[in-house]
Parts: structure tokens; sequence; C-alpha cells
């Protein structure tokens, strides 16, 4: 972030964890809200009746807002302060998970979580901007190490807290715990950044640029609308027509970038970023990382819910040894970068892509589907999504000028969100494709969930490859 101003009374040579942390607490339900709905999918399927190309929306929706609206939530903090639309963020995100809660057809429900992917698109963009104003350089390395756990503790986590609250079923309140256990951390959050978060923003405030989230939103509505859409109508001639106009979006977009950034003015992405190797390498792994993280476990929850005929607790529980192997090796990788650096991240993409493809083997060469035979396969993928999803952001910033990282940090978050909303899409797609439950839904899950490793282990190795890209830094 540029032209940043120091909150008076923050001393130099301490990192001011309080306020930190209180902004965590937001990144964390944001992060937290991409997972823990999947294993809510079955559920709010069977209440709300649910179409797969809904279900796909409730989640998608939900990541799509949130990526568009990311950068200029950024905006917004610069010129109206980064505390009070923190806060702004977090009420939003709090009000909405309540009609999220009260949702009583598909549609609400969606446009519920589009609403609340905009309250997180206020909130998440000041984390990283707070990091960049209230930390002193040298102990930023350290935070943002603490901010990759709590991204990784997010995402991992999300499919087992799901699957607890909904098993508590408090108050008979079903799948729609998943979002009232939002109302009181938000509000506790609301309350703690009002008194511990000190204001700044930027000195000079910058435009918003409209017509740049204009193309960019129509670009990604007009990619994913067909993508999630497209295989319940029977691929019509429009869904091609939309690939072909968001490509062409696409292009007005960065027309409209490089026109906005050699008139003097702020574009919604700096394209000179891109010429940064570590940054254009990298906003495509971490766009790649997190497009077969949330379809994933969607495939994984209906497998186990639809296909086994288990409890949303019981397949949360399923995933309960991989969470905890996850956190094991993110603290063994927080240990490990400071010496070995992208070593780490190379090792992590690795065996991720291993998991993944041992997955598909056995399912397709071993016995029928069942809990036991996915554990340890599962417990795989996690010990390199420790070495590799914790540490990523971080060793992809390390890579770039101080001047550039709030800007590339932003568009680093989008990725992410734009990563899970076309993972959902298109993973989700060779899911439900391959999923035809019958007499033997037990068969028919372990050849859709089959078919959804060897996709998403396509992926993984395009990440591994990407990784090896990166410049070579050691995060300190």
């Amino acid at each position: 972030m540029v032209d940043v101003r120091q909150p008076v009374g923050t001393s130099p040579a301490v990192v001011p964890w309080t306020a930190v942390s209180v902004v965590m607490i937001g990144m964390f339900m944001a992060i937290l809200d991409s997972y823990i709905v999947v294993v809510a999918g079955p559920a709010i399927r069977a209440d709300l009746g649910a179409s797969e190309g809904q279900l796909q929306w409730i989640l998608a929706g939900y990541q799509l807002s949130y990526a568009v609206l990311m950068i200029t939530g950024g905006r917004f903090a610069d010129m109206y302060g980064r505390k009070h639309i923190f806060i702004l963020g977090a009420a939003v995100f709090t009000l909405s998970s309540i009609g999220c809660a009260a949702a009583q057809d598909p549609g609400m429900l969606i446009a519920a979580r589009v609403v609340q992917g905009l309250g997180a698109a206020l909130m998440v963009p000041q984390v990283f901007a707070m990091i960049a104003v209230l930390v002193p350089e040298r102990g930023r390395h350290r935070v943002f190490g603490v901010l990759g756990v709590v991204i990784g503790l997010a995402t991992i986590g999300g499919q087992l807290i799901g699957g607890l609250l909904i098993g508590a079923d408090l108050f008979g309140s079903q799948w729609r715990g998943v979002f009232w256990v939002n109302v009181p951390i938000g509000l506790v959050t609301i309350l703690l950044a009002a008194k511990y978060v000190p204001e700044s923003r930027a000195a000079g405030a910058r435009k918003l640029d409209v017509p740049g989230v204009l193309a960019l939103s129509a670009a990604l509505v007009l990619l994913t609308f067909p993508l999630i859409q497209g295989r319940e109508a029977g691929w019509p001639w429009w869904t091609w027509a939309c690939f072909a106009a968001s490509a062409a979006t696409f292009g007005v977009f960065v027309a409209i970038e490089r026109g906005v950034d050699r008139a003097g003015g702020d574009p919604l992405v700096h394209l000179a970023l891109f010429a940064q190797r570590s940054f254009a390498v990298g906003i495509v792994l971490v766009l790649c990382v997190y497009a077969f993280l949330t379809s994933y476990y969607l495939a994984l929850s209906i497998s186990m819910q639809e296909g086994l005929g288990l409890s949303a607790l019981g397949a949360g529980l399923v995933y309960a040894p991989a969470a905890t192997t996850f956190f094991v090796f993110s603290m063994v990788a927080s240990r490990l970068m400071p010496k070995y650096g992208r070593r780490v991240l190379e090792v992590g993409s690795i065996v991720v892509a291993t998991g993944y493809l041992t997955t598909a083997v056995v399912l397709l060469y071993g016995p029928e589907l069942t809990p036991a035979l996915v554990i340890p396969t599962l417990m795989l993928q996690s010990v390199g999504g420790g070495l590799l999803i914790t540490p990523l952001l971080s060793t992809v910033l390390s890579g770039i000028s101080p001047d550039s990282v709030g800007t590339a940090s932003g568009a680093l978050s989008t990725a992410q969100q734009v990563g899970g909303a076309l993972g959902v899409a298109v993973i989700g797609a060779v899911f439900f494709a391959s999923f035809h439950p019958g007499t033997d839904g037990g068969a028919a899950a372990g050849h859709a969930f089959a078919m959804s490793s060897i996709a998403t282990c396509l992926l993984a190795i395009a990440v591994s490859v990407l990784v090896f890209r990166l410049p070579a830094v050691r995060v300190k």
C-alpha cells in the first residue's frame, strides 16, 4: 500500500498483535465461509429443493462478489478510513449471515450469499493494509506467516466445523447453524475493532476505477454462469456465446486498465505488476490452488452424505484426521521456510498432486468407497497442503517490490476467490456429470469422486510446475 499514514502511537519496533489479531478474525470468518457451507450442501439441497446448479451458485455467488469487489473495498478504505470500512464490512457480513440463515428458498440464499461476499470484500483488504501500516517492515514476514496459518486453518477446518455445527443442531437450526455462528463472532469483531484497531487512510485518496470494476464483473459472470448452468441445460448455443463474450470482455478490461494508467489515473489492477515474475507466476499459482480446494471438498461432502448416507457430522469427522495433519504440517512449514524457502512449497506441491492421484487410483482399482479408504489419502493431501498453502501468499509477496505489496496482496486475494468460483464450476461439473446414484450410491459416489480426484490432480500438477517457476526467495 502506498502513501499510508502511520497511526499515532504505533511504535516502529513493536508488532501490535491485539489490533492485528482482531482484523485477522475478519479474515478467518471470510475465508471460513467459503468452505463451511460445503458440508451443508446436501442438507441445503434437501431442505430448500436446490438444484445442482443452484448449489454451485450458493458457493460461487459468494466467491464472485467477494472477488470482484475486493480491490474496490481497498479503495473505499483509502478514502474513508480502513477501520471504518472494516467495521462496515463486518456489519454487512453479519447482517447478511442472518439473511442466509433465514432463507426460505435457493434464490433467497444465493442473494444473501452475494451480499455476504460484499461484506467480506470490505473486510479482507483491510487486513493486508493494516499489516502494511501497523507492522514494522522487519516483522511483516512473521505476521504474514501467522496470517497464512489463519487462512489455512479456515480453508481446511471449514468442513469439520460445519459438520460439528450441523450435527449439534443448536436450537433446531440444522444447516442454518453454519450461518448463525457468524452473528456472535461478527458482533464481537465489531466491538473489538472499534476499541483496539487504530484508524488510518491513504494520504492521497484514490478514485474508484468504476469502468474497470464493471468490465471485470461482467467478464467473470459471463465465464462462470455457463460453466455452472451449461451442463444442466445441455450446453446450448448461448453457453458458447457467453464464453466468447467473456474473452472479449476480459480484453476490454485490459484496454480500460491500460487507458487509465496512461492517463495517470489509478487502475483497478496495475498491469505493470505482471512484469514482476513473482507476481505473474504467483497470481496464476494462487488461482489454481484455490480452484481445487472448495470444489474438491464439495465433491467429498456429497460423496460421503448422498453417496454413503453419512450425516453432515459424520462427513465432517471423515476430514478430521486430515485437518489435524494440515495443522501440524502448517507449523512445520513455518519453521522450514526461513531455511529452505521455495523448496518447502516444491515438496508440498508434489505431495499434494501425489495425494490426489493416489485417491483416484485407490477408488478406481481398489474396493468400494468407504471413509476408511479415503482418510489416509486425504491425510496425504493435507501433508502437502500444509507445506504449500500456509506459506504461499507470504512467499509470493516476499518477491514483490515493497511499494507494490498492498496492490499485489489485494489482487492475490481476488485470485483466491476467482479460483474458488471457477473451481466450483469446473470440478463441480466433472463430479455431477459422473455422479449417478441409483441402487448403489457408494459405487456411484466412488466413481464420481475418482473423476474429481483426476481432474484435481491435473490442476495440482499445474500448481507444481508453477511453484518451480517462482523466484527462489526465503521467507525470514
